[in-house]
C-alpha cells in the first residue's frame, strides 16, 4: 500500500484482500483457522458458472452427470501393509524366512528374506473378496468394495508420498484434492466449510499442507478438527462468543452489515466486497450449525454403539453428520504422524491399528448404504504408500533388532480400495507380483486415482482448472488417466 492509497483511505477489507486472505478465512479465521492465499482467477476451461468471487462455495454443475456428491478420504497415514491387509501371498507362506527369487527390488532400507502374514485370510460376501482379519468388520461390506491392488507412487519417502496423495506433487506447493472437489462443485451447506479434515491428537507430518488450498481462493481450505475433543467448544475453538449472546451479535452484525451496504453502494457494487459480507453471515450462521453437526450424541445410542464410543468411532460417526448435511469433502486420518509406519512388530502394530479404526469403518459403510448415503458418496480408503513383503533388518545407527517382524516402505505396489459413489462392488483391480511388491497388471498411479475420484464427481480433470502465475494448473499436472475398469 502506497502513500496515495492511504490518504484516499483504504479500507480494511482491501487491506486483507491485498495481503492475500481467502474469503473463508476472513470471515471466520477465529472459527475455523481457515485462511490462504486469494491469487489467480478462475479458468475459462473449469466450465463453472457464475461469479465465485461473490461466493466461492455456491453449489455448481459439473462438467457432466455427477456419480458422487461426496467424497470421505479414511487415510491410514504411514502406510498400511498390503500384504496383510487386502493383497493376499501364498508365496510369502512359501518362501517365508528366504531370500525372494529373481531380481531384488531396492528398498529404502535394508529387508531380509521373505516374511509370511501373521493374518489369515477369508472369503467375504458373494464376490469371494479376500480380506485377512485385520478387518473383519469392513469385510461384511466386501460386496461394495472396489479394491485396487495395483497401486504406484514415486518415491518410498512420508512427506512427498503424502503430498503426492494429497496434492498431485510431491515437491512445489499445490493445492489439496479436497480443496479441487470444493472448487469445483461448492458446498450443498452454506453453514458449514466445504471441506473437514478430522485428524486426532494434532496432525499427521506435513502437518496442514496435506489439505491446503495453495494457490486456490482460502474458501477451499481444509478446516482441521482435532477429534480427540467431545465438547463442541473444544472441537472448534471460538466457535461461541463468550462474552456477547447470540441476539447481541445479531444486532451488532446487522449494524456491521448496514454500514458495509453503504460502503459498497459507493463502490458500484463491488463482488469481492460483497462476498466478504457474506462471509461474516456465514461465521454467524456456523456457530449454530457446526454445534450440531458434530453432536454426535444426538445419535440413538444404538448408532453410538455400532460405530464405537472411542476416538475412531465419533469422527467416523462426525464423517457421516457432515456428507449428510451437504459438506463435499471429508478426510479421515487415523492420528497425528504416521501411525501405520509399522517398521517393527507387524503384527502387534498393525493388529493394534485395526481394532481401533475397523468397527468404525465397518459401521460407516453400512450406515452409509443403510440411510441411501453410500449412492452418492465415494469412499476412499489406503495409505501414502504400502510396506515390503520382506522383513526389515536392524540398520547400525538407524535402528536396533526390535526392527524384526516389520516391514519397510513400498511405494512399488500397494492397495487402496473404494466404496460407493459409482464404483464397481466387489471388484478386484490389477495385481502386484506373486510376493505383492510391485504392480504389475493394470497399474494405477495416484494421477490415475485422482482423475477418477474427479471423473466420479463428474469432471474432466484436464479441464479443472486454475490460472496461476501464467499458466492453468489441474490437480493431475500433464498425467492421469480415468481408470474405467473401476466404474459401475
Amino acid at each position: 500500500m502506497d502513500q496515495e492509497e492511504f490518504a484516499r483511505g483504504i479500507s480494511r477489507r482491501q487491506i486483507l484482500r491485498r495481503c492475500g486472505m481467502g474469503m473463508a478465512g476472513v470471515a471466520a479465521a477465529h472459527l475455523f483457522q481457515s485462511c490462504g492465499p486469494d491469487r489467480g482467477a478462475i479458468s475459462s476451461k473449469a466450465g463453472l458458472k457464475g461469479s465465485l468471487e461473490l461466493n466461492p462455495l455456491a453449489p455448481r454443475a459439473p462438467h457432466f452427470p455427477a456419480r458422487a456428491k461426496h467424497v470421505i478420504h479414511l487415510f491410514m497415514n504411514g502406510g498400511p501393509s498390503q500384504v496383510d491387509t487386502f493383497d493376499p501371498k501364498e508365496a510369502l507362506t512359501k518362501y517365508d524366512g528366504q531370500a525372494l527369487p529373481g531380481d531384488y527390488i531396492k528398498t529404502e532400507r535394508k529387508t531380509g528374506g521373505a516374511m509370511r502374514s501373521p493374518f489369515n485370510f477369508k472369503r467375504y460376501g458373494k464376490s469371494g473378496l479376500p480380506v485377512s482379519d485385520l478387518f473383519v468388520n469392513v469385510a461384511q461390506s466386501a460386496d461394495d468394495l472396489c479394491v485396487i491392488r495395483s497401486m504406484h507412487a514415486n518415491v518410498p519417502n512420508h512427506e512427498p508420498s503424502l503430498m503426492l496423495m494429497n496434492t498431485g506433487d510431491q515437491l512445489q506447493p499445490r493445492p489439496s484434492v479436497g480443496a479441487w472437489v470444493t472448487y469445483g462443485l461448492g458446498t450443498l451447506n452454506d453453514n458449514l466449510p466445504g471441506f473437514v479434515a478430522l485428524c486426532p491428537n494434532g496432525v499427521p507430518i506435513v502437518e496442514t499442507q496435506n489439505w491446503r488450498s495453495a494457490f486456490l481462493p482460502g474458501a477451499y481450505q481444509g478446516t482441521h478438527i482435532d477429534t480427540k475433543y467431545t465438547a463442541i467448544d473444544d472441537l472448534i475453538r471460538n466457535i461461541r462468543n463468550p462474552r456477547i449472546p447470540m441476539k447481541q451479535q445479531r444486532a451488532q452484525l446487522d449494524l456491521v452489515q448496514e454500514l458495509n451496504r453503504k460502503h459498497l453502494a459507493e463502490r458500484a457494487n463491488d463482488a469481492k466486497l460483497e462476498a466478504r459480507m457474506q462471509s461474516f453471515e456465514l461465521a454467524y450462521r456456523m456457530q449454530m450449525e457446526a454445534s450440531d453437526a458434530f453432536n454426535v450424541a444426538a445419535e440413538p445410542d444404538w448408532i453410538q454403539d455400532e460405530y464405537g464410543r472411542d476416538v475412531q468411532g465419533r469422527q467416523m460417526l462426525m464423517a457421516r453428520r457432515l456428507v449428510e448435511r451437504g459438506v463435499r469433502f471429508v478426510q479421515v486420518w487415523h492420528g497425528a504422524g504416521q501411525p501405520w509406519d509399522s517398521h517393527a512388530e507387524i503384527e502387534k502394530n498393525h493388529g493394534k491399528l485395526a481394532q481401533e479404526c475397523d468397527k468404525a469403518i465397518g459401521a460407516l459403510l453400512r450406515d452409509l448404504k443403510r440411510t441411501g448415503l453410500l449412492e452418492e458418496t465415494l469412499v476412499v480408503w489406503g495409505g501414502e504408500f504400502g510396506r515390503t513383503p520382506t522383513v526389515e533388518l536392524p540398520t547400525p545407527g538407524l535402528n536396533d533388532a526390535k526392527t524384526m517382524l516389520g516391514r519397510d516402505h513400498n511405494h512399488y505396489g500397494f492397495t487402496m480400495w473404494m466404496a460407493g459413489g459409482g464404483v464397481k462392488g466387489g471388484h478386484v483391480h490389477g495385481a502386484t507380483d506373486e510376493f505383492g511388491f510391485k504392480a504389475v497388471e493394470n497399474p494405477v498411479h495416484v494421477h490415475d486415482l485422482h482423475a477418477t475420484i474427479l471423473h466420479l464427481i463428474g469432471f474432466d480433470h484436464t479441464k479443472l482448472t486454475y490460472h496461476y502465475a501464467g499458466r492453468d494448473f489441474r490437480l493431475t499436472d500433464v498425467h492421469g488417466e480415468v481408470v474405467h475398469d473401476l466404474i459401475a
